[in-house]
């Protein structure tokens, strides 16, 4: 997962405004489930009202840790109102670099100073692969002995070995911090470089899972419309998918119209509707442009199949909404999809792009396979309902607090 996809906010799904703060914690000193209530800073350096992966879930984390009793504020560069659902938010007003990435020691140290005015129980650093903001102000806020907790969003991949050098320099896998990862993919690197010596918690990203429930509605059984939500940037491979549906529809039995749909904005688009014009698919492929989280819903109640053509993948929360609304997911199988999909269950795997065109035509010439693995989706919950992943990131919080104690009795006992 990248770390920058400007996009401007569907004030559709959210609201903004510059009142004070409106707090959700049930108790002051007690959270649900009678968890002591915490004060939790969320640092990231891209944030709504941009939207994207990381925006949205470090986004959604704050409203359900504050629905749970807890006390949060948001620490981040991207501009906007100084509330959002009920959530505070510093925005720093500093130089950025290109695709807005700031770069400057104060900013970095603004980000510790921030923490400590704030008192916060424990800080949370979001990062993707160029997460400045993360990485080097969690070295500043662990160092000034704020239990830190840093969460990888993306899959390294080419940058691991960036990683392993900056780990030669400054030794950022001895740091007294907790380090989590959205999934076993995403987490991987990291024990690479570090070796199992140091423990990564996994800490998925969250869904609620009766929101993402769609009824199906009638649909005409000879057409077969196969759905995608996405970035119509590169490393999404939205290209790749339309040369894929175009396979997948020339393959499609008699009888049977293949039709898709895709769901999003970005670089990408110009080049796609140039192919499709090219090879007569526009009448095939409807690229739907950017949508809300109400109007996808109704695309996916439409649709039969959901696909997501990507390599490099690290959770694939779009894919797992599908999967919440019942649709069969095709995906790639060593992304990250594979910790909430398994093959033949919640959809299938591929391990390449012919492959990806094989399950695809699988699904769409067999109406029973489709059929089990939607009735599955829809009967059985995912594991990852926010009800469930605030008390995960809790336990993490918990444990980063641990750490700096530990840190600092050492500290203590040697002076």
């Amino acid at each position: 997962m990248a770390l920058r996809d400007p996009e401007p906010l569907d004030q559709g799904s959210l609201r903004g405004d510059r009142s004070p703060l409106v707090s959700s914690m049930q108790d002051p000193t007690t959270g649900a489930g009678g968890h002591t209530a915490l004060k939790i800073g969320l640092i990231t350096d891209c944030y709504v009202p941009r939207l994207g992966g990381i925006e949205m879930q470090v986004h959604d984390l704050a409203q359900h840790l504050q629905k749970a009793g807890h006390q949060v504020v948001v620490i981040t560069s991207t501009p906007g109102p100084e509330l959002i659902d009920g959530v505070r938010i510093h925005r720093m007003d500093v130089p950025l670099l290109p695709m807005d990435i700031p770069y400057t020691p104060a900013t970095f140290q603004r980000v510790a100073e921030l923490l400590e005015r704030e008192n916060v129980d424990v800080a949370h650093f979001h990062g993707g692969i160029v997460s400045p903001l993360a990485f080097v102000g969690a070295a500043n806020a662990q160092e000034k002995g704020i239990p830190t907790i840093i969460t990888t969003h993306c899959l390294w991949s080419y940058a691991t070995p960036a990683f392993r050098v900056l780990n030669r320099r400054y030794r950022w896998t001895d740091w007294p911090v907790v380090f989590s990862a959205v999934s076993d993919v995403a987490a991987a690197p990291i024990h690479r470089i570090a070796g199992r010596s140091v423990e990564v918690s996994i800490l998925p990203n969250g869904i609620e899972n009766d929101t993402w429930s769609v009824v199906p509605a009638p649909r005409d059984s000879s057409v077969v419309t196969i759905i995608s939500v996405m970035r119509l940037a590169p490393r999404k491979r939205p290209k790749h998918l339309v040369k894929m549906i175009k396979q997948v529809s020339e393959q499609a039995p008699p009888g049977v119209t293949v039709r898709a749909v895709i769901v999003g904005e970005g670089p990408e688009r110009s080049a796609i509707e140039t192919y499709l014009a090219a090879n007569g698919l526009a009448d095939t492929v409807v690229l739907a442009g950017r949508l809300t989280r109400e109007e996808i819903r109704e695309q996916f109640a439409h649709a039969d199949i959901f696909v997501a053509p990507a390599n490099l993948e690290s959770f694939g929360i779009a894919a797992l909404e599908a999967r919440c609304a019942g649709l069969p997911v095709v995906a790639k199988a060593r992304t990250g999809i594979r910790e909430f999909v398994a093959h033949g269950q919640e959809g299938l795997l591929a391990e390449s792009d012919d492959d990806m065109v094989a399950q695809l035509s699988r699904l769409v010439r067999d109406p029973g396979l489709r059929a089990s693995i939607a009735r599955h989706n829809r009967e059985v919950p995912s594991s990852v309902d926010w009800s469930e992943v605030v008390g995960v990131n809790v336990a993490a919080y918990d444990q980063a607090i641990a750490l700096m104690r530990r840190r600092r009795g050492a500290a203590a006992a040697g002076s």
